[in-house]
């Protein structure tokens, strides 16, 4: 019995601690929602205040401790107020700052260029242009999505390496510009073998041949110039009798290619079969493989 009544002793303590805790906790959200609307009633009469000394400062609180949703709204209403003035400069700087830091990298882009075209003399201007074209590789989309967003990073990028040849991003932007091609040599490389799956072999062979002069030190060259090969034999031999040996004669060609420049590897046995079947086609008339 005894046992029985500290039992029930120890679940009232409980059920109070419980409820102790329950109410503290209802206490602290009270105060913090309390918290949030004073601040946001104090941001909303600072917009609608005439003093711009006073959002001026706040503005640059706001931004230095990461509110830039707060800050953005505040130098929307500064920037043409200031402009020409001493405080033009690192609001316009600022400002895209803000964007960027809310991954709102399109803004970001657009008023970097501004403010490197609006102060180009400024000790910023270069960082300016660098974050212009960063933003856009940070919206460069992966390589199976349409790559205008990385063509237009790669520009810009390459503007500022004409612009800034030996500043200290020069390197940096080098090295993105080649992550960002590497994404189109993709893109490309998988629209040439799209043709090719399809049977569309002369735009495969099209296709092949621009990924070699748009990128002549391609890692997969090889590769490359294999299926080269094989889409301009399966072109001939699909072809009228007329164009047929001409096109033979240019699939050769292509063989011959691979063959100089990569004597040992492991594509030359079936090459040598599609030559061999190429040289054969005219006394044989049309022949698949």
């Amino acid at each position: 019995m005894q046992i029985f009544h500290r039992h029930i002793r120890f679940k009232s303590n409980d059920n109070i601690t419980f409820a102790a805790m329950f109410k503290k906790r209802i206490f602290i959200s009270i105060i913090l929602i309390s918290s949030i609307l004073l601040s946001c009633s104090k941001h909303q009469k600072l917009l609608k205040s005439t003093d711009n000394e006073k959002k001026y400062e706040i503005a640059m609180q706001y931004y230095d401790k990461g509110d830039f949703y707060r800050a953005l709204q505040l130098f929307d209403q500064l920037i043409p107020i200031y402009r020409g003035t001493s405080k033009s400069e690192d609001l316009l700087f600022r400002y895209p700052f803000a964007y960027f830091n809310q991954r709102d990298y399109v803004m970001a882009s657009y008023h970097f260029n501004r403010f490197s075209s609006t102060f180009p003399l400024s000790s910023k201007a270069e960082e300016a242009a660098y974050m212009a074209a960063y933003c856009k590789y940070l919206e460069s989309p992966r390589h199976t999505l349409d790559q205008t967003v990385t063509k237009d990073a790669i520009n810009e990028f390459q503007s500022f390496i004409n612009r800034y040849p030996y500043g200290e991003k020069a390197k940096e932007a080098t090295k993105l510009i080649d992550q960002l091609r590497l994404k189109l040599q993709k893109k490309d490389y998988n629209i040439a073998n799209l043709y090719m799956k399809i049977g569309d072999y002369q735009a495969a062979i099209v296709s092949f041949r621009n990924l070699l002069k748009d990128y002549p030190e391609i890692a997969y060259k090889e590769e490359i110039m294999y299926k080269i090969v094989i889409s301009a034999y399966n072109f001939a031999n699909n072809s009228i009798q007329e164009k047929k040996q001409e096109r033979l004669e240019s699939a050769q060609n292509d063989y011959y290619d691979f063959i100089t420049l990569f004597p040992e590897s492991r594509y030359v046995n079936e090459l040598n079969k599609y030559y061999k079947r190429s040289i054969d086609q005219p006394k044989k008339g049309s022949d698949n493989i």
